[in-house]
């Protein structure tokens, strides 16, 4: 490797580092995925560290004016790099709902136990929420009172759609859960985070339905992927 390809890697490993210790490599991976990805990262400094003292020790002047145009092209690399030592992307947002697949809330198939209903709301994902929706045409939810957390994927009359993304393993795989808070009127902002409280809504069609009894924005959560 030559000297650009050392300086590569140690970049690489330190925006690996810095993601980790900052916690915002959650926003591309699961959260359990911190302590391989430090690893990772010091592995691959270490790397670019030892090809740059070989490329230093063993230059060639001959050799580097022959290549000249190749040694500049992977200069150019280090640009996107260091640009993520300074930005780190954000997390998915409203803008990829309804662009490509959603998590498809009708598999399975299973009969769920009723909630039982009492003073304190009960949390749930949204992709419990859905699965109950459709369950029996929402039978399972027996009356109960339950909180979700998402973000605001867009207005809808009297209300809007609130999301949240289902993960694997990374970003890369991620497939939304989008459901429709209603008795709202025009709602937060889009991209917002929100956690709902209120009640299973039935006749929501193919969107399930939630009215909400009440709406309080909240910061992003460390993990934003269910």
């Amino acid at each position: 490797m030559t000297a650009a390809g050392g300086l590569i890697s140690l970049l690489v490993g330190t925006v690996l580092l810095r993601l980790t210790l900052t916690g915002t490599y959650a926003r591309y991976v699961r959260l359990g995925m911190g302590p391989p990805l430090a690893i990772a990262g010091a592995a691959v400094i270490v790397l670019g560290l030892v090809t740059l003292l070989h490329a230093f020790r063993h230059t060639n002047p001959v050799d580097a004016h022959d290549h000249r145009g190749g040694n500049r092209v992977g200069w150019l690399l280090l640009a996107p790099i260091a640009a993520l030592l300074l930005v780190a992307p954000p997390t998915l947002g409203s803008y990829g709902v309804g662009r490509g697949a959603e998590v498809d809330i009708r598999s399975g198939g299973s009969v769920l136990d009723r909630l039982e209903p009492g003073a304190a709301p009960i949390p749930m994902t949204l992709l419990e929420f859905g699965q109950r929706a459709v369950d029996q045409d929402g039978v399972s939810f027996n009356g109960a009172t339950v909180q979700l957390t998402g973000f605001v994927a867009g207005a809808e009359k009297g209300g809007f759609r609130l999301a949240r993304y289902q993960i694997a393993c990374c970003a890369a795989d991620a497939a939304p859960v989008v459901l429709r808070v209603v008795g709202t009127g025009a709602g937060p902002a889009r991209d917002r985070w929100v956690t709902v409280t209120g009640t299973f809504q039935p006749g929501g069609g193919e969107m399930p339905e939630l009215a909400a009894t009440n709406v309080v924005e909240i910061p992003a959560p460390l993990d934003p992927y269910e």
